[in-house]
């Protein structure tokens, strides 16, 4: 199935609310959820939204720091490994497992060194420390074909600007959800998230 390139952050869910939550999303259009592992029970929360949305969503961790981390995620199925950082040993445990790979970057160097590690997309985070200009700049000197995402100081009211700077997507964290919202509130945000995604897409 075709995806946005849109990555939920849903940092501090717990297991209890991870299923309505995820299917607040999916019904919204979002179908790439990123459960951070430094929620409660990550874990358990991952299992049972691979359970509900099994061909209907991606859903990966985040927070993912060691090639241990990795493991614990093969373990209960999880789909695609999202860092803060640049672990070249993260991203190839990964990419050992058949996960998807998107190590957080901010630097020219820290690109390459991820893509020769086998990324499969860049997390430039946190992308409100270069903005858009920086993001246009590394844009043209990475491979075109390597997806780009701006996690940090992105959303709906400014999705456009970033779109033209060059990403292919982004993760959203608080702008989507907080710890304790219900599904509702988390719907309409994804609601406008996706509206202001396919607009900008629409105007390229």
């Amino acid at each position: 199935m075709n995806h946005r390139q849109l990555i939920a952050i849903l940092r501090g869910i717990t297991p209890d609310e991870a299923v309505d939550v995820c299917a607040a999303l999916v019904e919204a259009g979002i179908t790439m959820i990123e459960v951070p592992l430094n929620s409660p029970k990550p874990l358990d929360s991952i299992a049972k939204m691979r359970q509900a949305f099994d061909g209907k969503a991606l859903i990966g961790a985040g927070t993912v720091l060691t090639p241990q981390d990795v493991g614990e995620l093969v373990a209960i199925d999880g789909q695609f490994v999202v860092s803060p950082n640049c672990d070249v040993e993260v991203i190839r445990a990964t990419k050992k497992a058949g996960l998807q790979s998107f190590p957080g970057v901010l630097t020219p160097s820290e690109c390459f060194a991820a893509i020769h590690a086998g990324a499969d997309g860049l997390k430039i985070f946190p992308a409100s420390v270069i903005g858009p200009s920086g993001v246009k700049a590394m844009k043209a000197v990475l491979p075109p074909k390597m997806p780009v995402y701006a996690v940090g100081g992105v959303d709906a009211e400014n999705f456009d600007v970033w779109v033209e700077a060059g990403v292919d997507g982004a993760g959203i964290g608080g702008g989507l959800y907080k710890p304790g919202e219900g599904a509702k509130i988390v719907h309409t945000r994804a609601l406008a998230l996706v509206d202001a995604y396919d607009q900008a897409f629409a105007n390229q």
